[in-house]
Formats: C-alpha cells, sequence, structure tokens
C-alpha cells in the first residue's frame, strides 16, 4: 500500500498524527546525510511495520510503500 506523508524533521519527539486525512510523522533527526529518511524507517520498523520510500527521498512530502495490514494497527495521534 503507498502512502502520502508529511515529514517533519528536527521535532522533539517521535510520532505520527493524522488529521483530516493528512499523515505527518515527526522526526528528531536532522535532514542532512540522509538521517531524518534512516530514522523515519528504522521507526516504522520498531513500530512492526516495514516500509521503503517509494518517492520523495529529498523532499518532506513523501510516498512510503507500507504493509496495509501492519500500517493500520499503528497509533497515530
Amino acid at each position: 500500500m503507498i502512502i502520502e506523508i508529511t515529514a517533519v524533521p528536527k521535532s522533539a519527539k517521535f510520532r505520527i498524527t493524522e488529521k483530516d486525512g493528512k499523515i505527518k510523522i515527526y522526526l528528531t533527526s536532522s535532514p542532512e546525510d540522509n538521517k531524518a529518511n534512516i530514522e523515519l524507517l528504522k521507526e516504522l520498523k520498531i513500530l512492526g511495520c516495514s516500509a521503503t520510500i517509494a518517492a520523495g527521498l529529498k523532499s518532506r512530502h513523501k510516498k512510503l510503500e507500507v504493509d496495509k495490514e501492519a500500517w493500520q494497527v499503528i497509533d497515530k495521534d
């Protein structure tokens, strides 16, 4: 399943929010040297949802390919 997200780097803590069908993922890492992308994939894996970045590797607006069933059980504030 492909989902569209907005990544927010340099946040106080990692969290996922969904409001009006729009998903924001807050990351503690900076975007330099691909650190935020690495954190994004690592945190999703910890939550039990393996993901790959399908588009937007160097953008805040990304398309992620995720496992549909695993994504649905992740808590989104």
